[in-house]
This record gives structure tokens, C-alpha cells and sequence, in this order.
């Protein structure tokens, strides 16, 4: 059997961990061959990212705490997690590499008061660089033949949109495939940067938020693995954020295009293309708890059994969002409108997260990140007010998105009905709604102050905390 295994930030977070990870991969892997892929340790990758933005405002003395900070932390957890000297000298060596770069970077960035995207995801990727050769030290003091290699070395080639790259899918999965499948023939553990690819030039790149995750599957799919098993400090998906649901239960199993609706969910967050190169060979997705070794979490994979019944399977908050909307009576029949407003949003970078028009066309709303509705709303004004067919520009800050998921939603009828009821009995007011054609997503905006009373209401009115009774 051939398994991905991939560990989370948490999961690495101390040299306890890190000697825990070993002997999970130690004891899964007898018989079966593994690659393992890990995250950045704890908050080391929160870390980068302060670095970064002293470092882009010149700032010397915090810039160099954060570096200080970054060694101690590191060379302290090898010492803890690796007792073998030979081993221990090896990947200090490999660690010392990484620092040294890591500080020219940083320090020129400082004294230039500036930092390129491309800058920037040299310094990111040094997390998950200093992180991997560590657990490849405790894996090889526990007698595992492990062998290190960053994205870029595993074959992981993307384009060049540093911050959030996209993989060439089919290159990256022959040279995945040229690269690990060899290794694991001879009986060694590949351990990969989760998050890094290259670009064809060599040029390091992250693959944005959830990354590391992302690079679990695309080996597992280059690689043909039986499964992948993603390993966090949550039981699995779940019905709702248990956060904000206390009764919110584990969804024991549900299909790829579920799971890819609920990728925004709760405290397990996924990169949006994660579970794409797997659903395409069917490979079995587990998200399991480092903590809880014994429970069997959730497994994402083809035409799922358990909860045939349930139409709905889960409500997902997602916060810091804002509305742009777009007016004009002149915009009615006038084809082409929406395509120039998305051409603006698109060249000024900005992802629509949802989009709802009237059916009179006299205006068009757009869900983006909060952090991001300022500078559409500037956008849109200077490129569309005054041009005759656009009237107004409007945004809305203070709302939040809730989505009803549930892969038996297209076949049932009177979800909306329902959902809508229980918003109603709480006397929330909905401002916009969205339905994609697949008809296992339905979105609403209401106002932030009543997004969590939404979501326990819809939770509620499903019965989402019997799932599991």
C-alpha cells in the first residue's frame, strides 16, 4: 500500500511532536511505502510573514529578533528531537544553510525598505525548509530511510505568480512521479515541503493558503497512492465550526464535491484545488487528528454511503467579507456590462468570492475579502463611472457569508424553504443570495452581528447534531 502522509503546523509544532510524527509514520508505514509532507513548524510561518512586513518598512532591529527568534527556535527543536550526533551534525548543516539564506534575504530586503513577491516566497518557503530536515532526523534515529527534498526537488514546477502559484499539473506529476516513485521502490520515506513548488527557471514559489495540503495530493495523485491521510489538530470536517456550534459533529464520510464546497470550513481550512488531482483516480482523502491517533476522522472519496439521507450536510461561516455592487439603469440589455465589471476586478488582482444579479439587470453585486473592497470599489469608480451605462458604486463592509452545503440539495426539494424559515423565526434579514448549477451550495450575505445566530439556526433546523446518533 502507498500512502501520503501530510502533517500540519501543529503536528510539528515541538520536538515532542515532531519525535510523535516520527513514530506515527514509523508504525503506519511497516509494509506500505510513505511520503511524508510537512508544514512549517507552529506559527513559524506567522513569524515569516511579520518579517516580511518589517522587513519591506526598513525595519532593522525587529527584523533582526525575528531571525534570532526563528534560529533559536529551530536549532532547539533538533537538539530535543534528534539524540544521534551524526544525524543531529547532518541536518544542522542543512538548517545552518537555510538561516544563512534566510538572513541575506531578510537583511537586504531591510536595507532596500522593499520586498518583491518573489523575495517574499523565498523567505515563506523557509519554514517548511527548516521544519522537514528536523522530522527527517527523527525518522532516521527511529530507523526509517528518509530523505529530504523541497517541493522543487520533488518535481513540484508551477508558474510564476509568487504568493499563489498554480502547479502545471501534467508536468508536475511526471517529474513527481520520475522523482519519489524510484525512492519508494527502494524502500526510502521521501519527507517533501508541503506549500513550495519552482518555477521553470528554479525560481521558489508557495502555493498559497492551505498549500501544503495541495502538495499531499498532488504527490499522492503523481504516485498513485492508495491514500492520502491529512493530519491536523482537528477530528476531521465537520457539520459547522464547533467553535461556534458546540454541537457540530464529524462528518464520518462525504464525497469530493462536498468537500470541496466545505473548503472554507471551520478550523480546517483547505487550499480550493486540494482534493482536485485525487477525485480525478479516486484516491481516498483522510482527515485525521494527530492528537486522537485512534479515531478515524473523516475520509473524502467516491459516492460516499453513509448519510444518504441527509440533504444537508454542513454550514460554513466565512468572515471579513464586503459587498460591492455595481448600479445603472442604463446597464439593462446592454451586453457586455458584467464582462467589463470582472475584467476591472481581474486586472486589479481582486477574487470574487460570490456574485448575485437582479433579473432586471439594473445592477450587480459582487462578495469579495474585506481587505480587498476598498481598493475594487476605487477600481470600478475610475474605470466605469462617467461611461454612461454605470451609476453608482456601493459597498458594504460589515456582512458575512454562510453556505448550506449538501450533495442531496439538488434532488430535494424545499432546502431554501427551510433554511430561509429558520433565518426568518430569528428575524434575520438576508441581503444576497447565491446558488451555483451544481445546486450543493447555497450562499447567503447577511449582516456580521447575526452570521453566527444564522448558522446555528440552519445548523438547528437540519438536525446537523444528529448526524452521528
Amino acid at each position: 500500500m502507498r500512502i501520503v502522509m501530510k502533517f500540519g503546523g501543529t503536528s510539528v509544532a515541538s520536538a515532542e511532536r515532531i519525535k510523535n510524527v516520527a513514530e506515527r509514520v514509523k508504525g503506519s508505514g511497516r509494509g506500505h511505502q510513505v511520503v511524508v509532507v510537512c508544514s512549517a513548524m507552529g506559527d513559524v510561518t506567522d513569524e515569516l510573514l511579520a518579517l516580511c512586513a518589517d522587513a519591506s518598512k526598513g525595519m532593522e532591529k525587529p527584523v533582526e529578533e525575528r531571525l534570532a527568534s526563528v534560529r533559536e527556535t529551530h536549532l532547539a527543536a533538533l537538539a530535543a528531537a534528534v539524540g544521534d550526533k551524526e544525524v543531529r551534525r547532518k541536518v544542522q548543516g542543512m538548517l545552518n544553510l537555510t538561516l544563512s539564506q534566510l538572513e541575506k534575504l531578510a537583511r537586504g530586503s531591510t536595507v532596500l525598505g522593499e520586498l518583491t513577491p518573489r523575495s517574499r516566497d523565498a523567505i515563506l518557503s523557509c519554514g517548511e525548509r527548516l521544519s522537514n530536515p528536523i522530522v527527517m532526523g527523527a525518522l532516521i534515529e527511529k530507523g526509517v530511510d528518509a530523505v529530504f527534498l523541497t517541493g522543487g526537488e520533488a518535481g513540484i514546477m508551477t508558474d510564476d505568480r509568487f504568493g499563489d502559484a498554480t502547479p502545471l499539473l501534467e508536468v508536475t506529476k511526471f517529474q513527481v512521479s520520475e522523482k519519489l516513485s524510484p525512492l519508494l521502490a527502494e524502500g526510502k520515506t521521501p519527507v517533501v515541503t508541503g506549500y513550495i513548488g519552482a518555477t521553470q527557471s528554479g525560481d521558489t514559489t508557495t502555493l498559497g493558503r492551505g498549500g501544503s495540503d495541495f502538495t499531499g495530493t498532488l504527490i499522492a495523485s503523481a504516485v498513485d497512492a492508495d491514500e492520502v491521510w491529512i493530519w491536523s489538530d482537528v477530528d476531521g470536517l465537520m457539520t459547522a465550526d464547533p467553535r461556534l456550534v458546540p454541537s457540530a459533529r464529524v462528518l464520518r464520510e462525504i464525497s469530493y464535491e462536498e468537500a470541496g464546497e466545505m473548503a472554507v470550513f471551520g478550523a480546517k481550512a483547505l487550499h480550493p484545488r486540494t482534493l482536485e488531482p485525487v477525485a480525478e483516480k479516486g484516491i481516498p482523502v483522510r482527515f485525521r487528528n494527530t492528537f486522537k491517533p485512534d479515531d478515524p476522522g473523516t475520509v473524502v472519496k467516491r459516492n460516499p454511503k453513509l448519510y444518504s439521507k441527509s440533504v444537508v450536510k454542513g454550514v460554513a461561516l466565512v468572515k471579513e467579507v464586503a459587498v460591492i455592487t455595481v448600479r445603472g439603469a442604463s446597464m439593462v440589455g446592454k451586453p457586455g456590462s458584467a464582462a467589463r465589471i470582472f475584467d476591472v476586478m481581474g486586472r486589479s488582482g481582486i477574487n470574487v468570492l460570490m456574485i448575485s444579479q437582479s433579473v432586471s439587470e439594473s445592477n450587480i453585486s459582487l462578495v469579495v475579502a474585506r481587505s480587498a473592497m476598498e481598493k475594487g470599489a476605487n477600481a470600478l469608480e475610475l474605470a466605469l463611472l462617467g461611461d454612461g451605462g454605470y451609476r453608482h458604486i456601493l459597498t458594504e463592509g460589515d456582512v458575512s457569508a454562510v453556505a448550506v452545503v449538501g450533495g442531496a440539495m439538488r434532488s430535494t426539494k424545499g432546502v431554501a424553504a427551510t433554511a430561509f424559515g429558520a433565518i426568518s423565526a430569528k428575524g434575520i434579514n438576508i441581503k444576497m443570495i447565491a446558488s451555483g448549477s451544481s445546486n450543493q451550495n447555497l450562499s447567503l450575505i447577511v449582516a456580521e452581528k447575526d452570521a453566527k445566530d444564522t448558522v446555528r439556526a440552519i445548523h438547528s433546523a437540519f438536525r446537523l447534531d444528529r448526524l452521528n446518533s
